[in-house]
């Protein structure tokens, strides 16, 4: 799994100009999932989210995690993140799961994710065109791969 997570003052997405989802300040997390992911990928990748320092303390020192704020989560499904650029110019996404194993691990990962905060999570529609309007804080953008996880 590889998500590239953003701090934010607030974001949200549109599908059919119909917002669907919003928080306010939190983390965005734009997930790509990968043939090889399972539940041990989602539970790192999560506890590792929810407890990474990138909210500023009284000090202004990114010292605070989403749970220490009750920061929201808004997680939008990603397939490009998995794209190989290696050969032309149009991506390949052959890395990138298909929806039969993707959707399954999406919704674990965001049901996961909304325990650990002990709360649910926003999240885009798989598959969908969506729209995705945030306010980068810091800008704060981490880029995190459970395989690349030792």
């Amino acid at each position: 799994m590889r998500v590239v997570l953003q701090r934010v003052k607030s974001a949200s997405v549109t599908i059919d100009n119909i917002v669907k989802s919003k928080i306010e300040r939190g983390i965005l997390i734009l997930l790509g999932i990968e043939d090889s992911d399972d539940e041990k990928d989602i539970e790192w990748l999560c506890t590792k989210i929810i407890n990474l320092r990138v909210f500023d303390d009284e000090n202004g020192v990114m010292n605070l995690s989403v749970k220490d704020i009750n920061a929201e989560i808004l997680v939008v499904s990603q397939f490009t993140l998995f794209a190989s650029t290696k050969k032309g110019n149009r991506p390949s996404y052959l890395r990138a799961s298909k929806p039969d194993i993707a959707i399954p691990l999406y919704e674990k990962f965001c049901d996961h994710i909304g325990k650990l905060i002990n709360k649910p999570v926003a999240t885009g529609s798989f598959g969908a065109n969506m729209s995705v309007q945030l306010i980068n804080d810091g800008p704060v953008t981490i880029i995190i791969d459970s395989k690349l996880r030792e």
